[in-house]
């Protein structure tokens, strides 16, 4: 805490005095400039006046706030919306303490179909766009988008495929086996028609609108009418849709009479925790929910829903305005919030708290699934704090490890070595902090030289990227020496930790699994002999396998993608133990590199020069190198930073 002395309070509403009666932004800092909150205003001298008057703003954040802040920076816009817009670039720029951050950065899913395409499809997106398409949804995972895909395609089969694989398929006059499954008519043999196509598009419409009654009724009128003309077949096929369509809507739950687009947000609070629930109603149904939690939240709650729904709304596309914004609380400064949403909606869109009939029904909705998640989140900090806790006395610790880093090298027959980092934060991954590792100087095999170059190259960005509270290796004594080592060269101190699963030959009767049963893991401190053994039900010890697991896991993934984007004759020239006379060989016996990769034991040492050692090194090789069809030959080299670390689609490699 910084109490503010009182001359520099004294500056402080000097500063205020001078401010100009203006919209726009203003920043508190404090005595080292950090910014502190970032909030808009109408006038900016009236707002931030009202910071200095005691009790008379009655927000929550005001005393603590004041109590820190020496300084304040405005910047003057042309209006509310402009400031709004200004506020949440700030805010994700800076990351105040005093203000709510919105941190979920993703698109929803949605559907897209295209009725000006010749035989249209429907296909998976992440952008509303304004180009003549429909677009469906949204849906907040991608198991409930294929639920409703999987739905429709029995219903109203569309083509799923590509525009590729259907001019294919049409060039070979044979339709594919989606048609022997009655899960598409056929459009690339012309095995369906225009219009009875469209009709299919048109259902599927109306479906994925809510519009169930009129769906029914046109499938019905049609069904009547073919039987009447003796087109029993078509009439029999009508039935069966007509009825799918009944049991698939019975188990749609409608939430509104007016088939109106709406998002609903409810918030339930414990002291300084937040939740906040959104539901996203379309057409009258609920298609999707998403659940945002805070902590240590000072604002009231209608500042916080205004905040939220600013970063919510303002990030571009990534969440498509609706016909209406539904909340459980008054939103403050509504005047800019409602200019944004009108704004990106080219309409004027309604944000309103309602108090009575179906609308009130769907906040009270929102609110009480906010408060389950809210106790669910807080049950698991519980439950976290604990397994820290009890890190902290087992370990030695000198503070529960509320930041963990967790490396491990992978290497595959002394080739493709690669390291990953995982970082975990309050129990959870940080999937931004993630980094993975080439390895460029260590020997392909050199487990302890591939983690000295790895956690060197990471220690020297140490002022670009703190140290956590506990820095974890997969491995043991050897592993922990190697870590140790690192940071004494660097001059850095942090706890460390090597876990490392205990060996069939030192405990015979203990079952190892890493995919479940009895697990019996040592854990190794610096300057201490013997490992650390916790039972296999300690809070403390499963967190920790978790996060050693998902390091694994990284560092699986990218050496097999590594593996998957080069070609076969790179794999073989990287082999250990085979060289230019041996490829010769076995190209000249086998035929291909695609025979070589089949050829049993036998096979491969019956090639001349080839021993049984290579045989066998061959043959486990390739059976876990098995992911399909290589891609084209790449280097094995890639770019870096001047930094040393790169971010290559979407996941960071050092």
């Amino acid at each position: 805490m910084e109490p503010t002395p009182p001359r520099v309070a004294q500056a402080l509403a000097e500063r205020v005095a001078s401010l100009p009666a203006s919209p726009g932004v203003y920043l508190f800092k404090n005595a080292r400039g950090r910014v502190l909150y970032v909030g808009k205003a109408q006038s900016l001298r009236q707002r931030v006046r009202s910071y200095l008057k005691p009790g008379a703003d009655g927000r929550l954040q005001l005393p603590k706030l004041m109590e820190r802040a020496v300084t304040v920076d405005v910047v003057v816009t042309d209006g509310v919306k402009d400031a709004l817009l200004l506020e949440n670039e700030l805010i994700k720029q800076h990351k105040p303490a005093f203000n709510v951050r919105l941190r979920d950065d993703k698109q929803y899913l949605a559907l897209r179909l295209d009725p000006n395409e010749e035989w249209p499809r429907l296909t998976q997106v992440r952008k509303f766009a304004r180009d003549g398409a429909w677009y469906f949804g949204p849906y907040t995972s991608s198991s409930s988008l294929r639920e409703v895909v999987s739905n429709l395609r029995r219903i109203f089969p569309l083509r799923s495929c590509s525009n590729a694989v259907f001019r294919d398929y049409a060039r070979r006059g044979r339709p594919c086996i989606e048609f022997e499954m009655n899960r598409c008519l056929g459009p690339c043999c012309d095995r369906v028609d225009g219009p009875a196509y469209t009709e299919l598009v048109e259902g599927t419409a109306l479906f994925l609108r809510g519009r169930s009654d009129q769906l029914r009724a046109d499938l019905e009128a049609r069904m009547q009418a073919a039987a009447a003309e003796e087109r029993f077949e078509e009439a029999g096929r009508l039935r069966d849709r007509l009825g799918a369509v009944e049991r698939t809507v019975e188990r749609q739950r409608i939430v509104a009479e007016a088939p109106i687009d709406r998002d609903v947000f409810g918030l339930a609070r414990d002291g300084g925790e937040v939740e906040i629930q959104a539901l996203f109603v379309r057409d009258g149904r609920v298609v999707g929910n998403a659940d945002y939690g805070f902590s240590q939240v000072a604002l009231d709650d209608g500042s916080v829903l205004e905040s939220f729904l600013s970063q919510f709304y303002g990030s571009g596309d990534r969440h498509p305005v609706p016909d209406e914004v539904l909340t459980s609380a008054e939103v403050g400064g509504e005047e800019g919030l409602a200019a944004l949403l009108s704004e990106r909606a080219t309409k004027r869109v309604p944000l309103r708290a309602p108090q009575r009939g179906d609308s009130r029904r769907l906040v009270e909705m929102a609110s009480h699934n906010a408060e389950l998640g809210l106790a669910r989140r807080l049950a698991a900090r519980e439950s976290l704090d604990v397994a820290l806790e009890e890190l902290r006395e087992r370990l030695g610790l000198t503070v529960p490890p509320k930041r963990v880093e967790c490396y491990d090298v992978s290497t595959l027959h002394g080739t493709f070595s690669v390291a990953s980092r995982v970082t975990f934060e309050d129990g959870q991954p940080v999937k931004a902090d993630y980094r993975r590792y080439r390895i460029h100087d260590a020997k392909g095999g050199d487990d302890y030289g591939c983690l000295r170059e790895v956690v060197s190259r990471r220690l020297a960005r140490v002022e670009a990227e703190p140290l956590p509270d506990l820095l974890m290796v997969d491995g043991g004594k050897g592993q922990l020496g190697v870590v140790l080592a690192c940071l004494a060269d660097a001059g850095l101190e942090v706890e460390t930790v090597g876990i490392a699963k205990e060996r069939d030959a030192d405990s015979p009767s203990v079952r190892v699994r890493r995919g479940g049963g009895l697990k019996s893991e040592r854990l190794f401190r610096p300057n201490r002999k013997d490992a650390i053994l916790l039972a296999p039900s300690s809070r403390g010890l499963l967190f920790l396998q978790r996060v050693r697991d998902e390091s694994h896991r990284f560092a699986i993934d990218y050496q097999r993608s590594l593996r998957r984007r080069i070609g076969m004759t790179s794999i073989l020239e990287a082999l250990p133990g085979i060289g230019p006379a041996k490829r010769r060989a076995l190209l000249r016996t086998l035929g291909s590199l695609a025979a070589v990769r089949r050829a049993g034991e036998a096979e491969l040492q019956a090639v001349p020069g080839v021993s049984a050692r290579d045989a066998a090194t061959l043959h486990s090789f390739f059976g876990e190198a098995a992911e399909g069809p290589p891609a084209v030959e790449e280097p094995l080299s890639e770019p870096l930073s001047p930094a040393g670390d790169a971010q290559t689609d979407g996941k960071p490699t050092a």
